[in-house]
């Protein structure tokens, strides 16, 4: 349910700036206001992966304008934030570059502080200065000029005349980048040549800079026009010397997986690791979370353990969400960290025994190889007969260590911890996400598999990933892939994210 904000009182209007198009270079204030707003209305060229700061029951509205729709004229919008100011209290209005720098952010301003509205500017990085840098462009160099201008490339067609003195622009030496000048290019470099700039003047049309479907296109004014004719909005256009330093700075279409899309099917609390690690080497992430973590229908079995722990001489834990509801259960119990005190601890693995070591706990082993069987072989060489261990762990999961334990003694309590189930998605947004088909799939354990193998039921996966490679982080969960029908295209060499990310990077590095 959204919230309603019940007060005679109007709210709070705050004009962000989302950054050219890279979610990572939204501003640390800029992300505070959207884990708080109560409404969020953002445009066509912000990045829909910051939607993921807003809180979950926070109206969202999109007012932009997609593929040739319509476009919300401006008026209707500076109407809908003083609206929603009075209506829900904090709104946040997101718009793509810097809200003042060809962004329109004066004139919603000027409507607010009409309307009596309370704003604030949270200026955002423009992408006048970010697309030519991801391009390998810096818009000055003091070798080559010390000077740049941002122009308007399409001007209101109401006007009588250009407020751009494009003489001033054309005898200039500095830097020209020009914004939504995409179907006015031809006229741009024309009107620039006729009016002194010499036709041999390095051009260049960067269209979705800093996005990892980047596209630059360069030339000279003579004929950037033609070599840019299939470059659609939106584009940022540099003029000057400068871009022939492209050839040397070009970093971001050299990253080993740029312009690759691929797909991570972890839960959306567990995806951070692997898409930061994907998106610094350039891919495009999609996130389809196969998973939701839920906890258990009841903690009464959990909780029954934990108030025997002085019971076991043993605590086996294999995924970070057991870890998780382990040690937040020991403070509903009476009990702290302390009171693993004489406990050997096992993880199946880093990511595990690192969840542990975020509270002080030191695991006693973690297994050469990161699998319930690396578990067994670990205690290979222990005395386990009568020995006791608490396994706390998923719902479903396999019965491996708990059987080979009790058949060299031990007694084994497993308690769930936590359930895992398959989200839901809306009609559409699976084929949205996967048309085309993206570059590689990714899964961490053979639950994403299961799952997504869920979410497509009725349709041919083999058609659905055609093209794809799929990527598994080890041995069980490329088991699960080929028994749902898949064939295995990248297995990790260890079985981790770190390891599922250097053999995707591996991979494409030959293709």
């Amino acid at each position: 349910m959204r919230s309603q904000r019940v007060t005679s009182m109007p709210g709070k209007v705050y004009l962000i700036g989302a950054g050219p198009g890279d979610p990572e270079l939204l501003t640390l204030r800029g992300r505070a206001i959207l884990e708080r707003a109560d409404c969020v209305i953002y445009d066509f060229l912000t990045a829909e992966e910051l939607l993921r700061f807003c809180r979950p029951d926070a109206e969202r509205i999109f007012v932009g304008k997609r593929g040739g729709g319509p476009r919300n004229p401006q008026l209707e919008i500076n109407r809908l934030l003083v609206a929603k100011a009075r209506e829900v209290g904090t709104v946040a209005r997101l718009k793509g570059g810097d809200p003042f720098v060809f962004g329109r952010g004066g004139e919603e301003a000027l409507a607010l502080v009409q309307a009596g509205i309370a704003f604030e500017v949270v200026p955002g990085v423009t992408s006048g200065v970010a697309a030519p840098a991801y391009a390998g462009i810096p818009v000055t160099n003091r070798d080559l000029t010390s000077s740049v201008t941002f122009l308007a490339g399409h001007e209101d067609p109401s006007k009588e005349e250009s407020a751009i003195d494009w003489r001033s622009a054309a005898i200039g030496t500095g830097t020209l980048v020009f914004f939504m000048g995409t179907r006015n290019l031809a006229a741009i470099a024309s009107r620039l040549v006729a009016l002194g700039r010499a036709p041999e003047t390095p051009a260049a049309v960067i269209h979705w800079g800093t996005r990892p479907s980047q596209t630059v296109v360069t030339g000279t004014l003579s004929d950037i026009a033609p070599r840019a004719a299939n470059l659609h909005p939106p584009t940022i256009i540099v003029v000057g010397e400068v871009v022939r330093l492209r050839d040397q700075l070009n970093w971001f279409e050299r990253l080993p997986l740029f312009g690759r899309r691929i797909v991570i099917t972890r839960t959306r609390e567990q995806a951070g690791n692997l898409r930061e690690a994907l998106a610094e080497l350039g891919a495009q992430v999609l996130e389809i979370p196969t998973i939701e973590i839920r906890n258990p229908a009841s903690w009464e079995l959990l909780d029954n353990a934990i108030r025997r722990l002085a019971e076991f001489q043993y605590l086996l834990v294999t995924s970070v969400n057991g870890v998780r509801s382990f040690l937040s259960r020991l403070s509903a119990c009476g009990k702290d960290v302390r009171d693993l005190k004489g406990l050997t601890i096992g993880a199946i693995g880093p990511a595990t025994a690192a969840e542990f070591a975020k509270t002080g706990v030191r695991v006693d082993f973690v297994p050469k190889e990161y699998r319930a069987e690396g578990l067994l072989e670990s205690l290979a060489s222990s005395d386990l007969r009568g020995k006791a261990f608490l396994i706390p762990r998923a719902k479903v999961a396999r019965d491996l260590v708990p059987r080979a334990l009790e058949e060299r003694g031990a007694r084994v309590e497993v308690v769930e911890a936590y359930e895992t189930v398959t989200p839901e998605f809306t009609v559409g947004e699976l084929d949205r996400l996967l048309t085309p088909p993206p570059d590689a799939i990714t899964f961490t354990s053979s639950s994403t598999v299961a799952n997504f193998a869920k979410l497509l039921a009725g349709r041919t996966l083999q058609d659905v990933l055609r093209g794809t490679a799929i990527a598994s982080i080890g041995p069980i969960t490329s088991a699960t892939v080929r028994k749902v029908g898949l064939e295995v295209t990248i297995e990790a060499g260890e079985s981790t994210i770190p390891g599922l990310v250097e053999a995707l990077r591996a991979y494409f590095a030959h293709r």
